[in-house]
């Protein structure tokens, strides 16, 4: 039988920093750490899916910290992964508007955001229309920029360079599909794969993103964690006006949301609770939402977008956590060596790298060193005693 010090499940950008961070843990670098993916490609990996949106517009202080120290590493990415090292990101803000019956949610996350020292700006109807003159501003009471600090990135990218350096500091990947998890004296004693493969462990981290919830039911462990799928359409339009290509990402009242992308754009919206798409091919995107909850709304708050044009599309999970649509990081409480870093709810990208170093220095430490995250941990799952994040996009 393998065995291993530490056994990752889930390669993808959370998994694959918390290999890297415990690769260089001072207490961990001599330990065997294993990183399981069933996708080598990634094809169907939420990471690979994602629109790559970084933000600190968060209504719940964790989530701002957790994007500050995202954003740190990548403004020190030769630091961390040598000359050249680059995850494409575009620093072009994130914008959120607000209507009349929203202004004071907006105004009290404003309030959190800057107290954590974000730098976004509640800006008036009036200021919105003057900064961003291809917006109509009708319905719209106020907006919430974020004028440094936001944007996006290339989430394989910054996936990949975790990945080849936890290589290179001598974590195994290993293809396959955990399909059990052998508990004794209340530990995860070993992990078994689909080909019949078993290692022993000492600790088993759960970074299984949208199948997370299917893992920890493996440990007899209940978790609200499971996928929920999400279209992101491309759109193409005749002579867009400089200022729009390089507009923020910008999130209506109602939910649509949009950004540029290179000669195009990319859009897209969360559906309505009762209205959410089968879990089931993820080539099978649904372009009558586009039509009729997507394109209405984002025609009317740009009319640049009135003669837009789909000319592309693709579909990927959240990793939803049902309770409150925060992340669930930190140790399970009876079963000590299982941990977790899931239900991101949809920010995970932006997330993952400073959820993989939380992971690093819970296991090497045996506590959280950089960002208290003892908030976002499993007890509050097991007391049904939801952390509510606002401004889930």
């Amino acid at each position: 039988m393998d065995a291993a010090d530490v056994v990752i499940v889930g390669g993808g950008i959370v998994g694959s920093a918390a290999a890297y961070f415990l690769s260089v843990h001072p207490s961990l670098k001599a330990r065997r750490i294993v990183l399981v993916e069933r996708d080598p490609a990634y094809a169907q990996a939420s990471t690979a899916r994602s629109a790559g949106g970084l933000r600190q517009q968060f209504s719940t202080p964790e989530n701002i910290a957790l994007s500050q120290a995202t954003l740190a590493m990548i403004r020190d990415l030769e630091g961390l992964f040598g000359p050249g090292a680059d995850v494409g990101f575009r620093e072009q803000g994130y914008l959120l508007l607000a209507s009349e019956g929203g202004r004071s949610i907006l105004a009290e996350n404003h309030a959190v955001q800057t107290a954590c020292g974000a730098d976004i700006a509640l800006l008036d109807a009036p200021s919105l229309a003057a900064r961003f003159p291809w917006l109509a501003t009708e319905g719209v009471a106020c907006g919430a920029y974020g004028a440094t600090g936001e944007g996006w990135f290339d989430p394989p990218s910054f996936a990949g360079l975790f990945r080849a350096r936890a290589r290179a500091n001598g974590v195994t990947v290993v293809t396959g599909e955990v399909v059990g998890l052998d508990i004794a004296a209340a530990r995860i004693a070993a992990v078994n794969l689909a080909d019949g493969a078993r290692m022993s462990c000492g600790a088993v981290v759960n970074a299984a993103g949208a199948w997370s919830g299917g893992l920890a039911r493996l440990a007899g462990v209940p978790l609200p964690v499971a996928p929920r799928k999400r279209f992101v359409y491309v759109l193409d339009c005749r002579s867009p006006p400089d200022t729009l290509r390089q507009a923020p990402l910008t999130v209506d009242p109602g939910g649509v949301w949009f950004r540029p992308e290179g000669r195009t754009f990319i859009c897209g919206k969360s559906p309505d609770e009762t209205a959410e798409p089968a879990i089931g091919d993820l080539d099978d995107i649904d372009h009558a939402f586009f039509e009729t909850a997507v394109w209405p709304e984002l025609a009317a708050r740009v009319p640049t977008f009135e003669s837009a044009k789909v000319v592309g599309a693709w579909a990927g999970y959240y990793d939803y956590n049902d309770l409150d649509q925060n992340a669930v990081i930190g140790a399970h409480p009876e079963i000590a060596n299982f941990y977790l870093a899931t239900g991101f709810s949809g920010h995970g990208a932006q997330q993952g790298p400073a959820a993989g170093r939380a992971i690093a220095e819970l296991i090497g430490n045996g506590r959280f060193t950089s960002i208290d995250l003892t908030r976002l941990g499993y007890g509050r799952i097991a007391e049904g005693r939801p952390l509510l994040e606002r401004n889930v996009i």
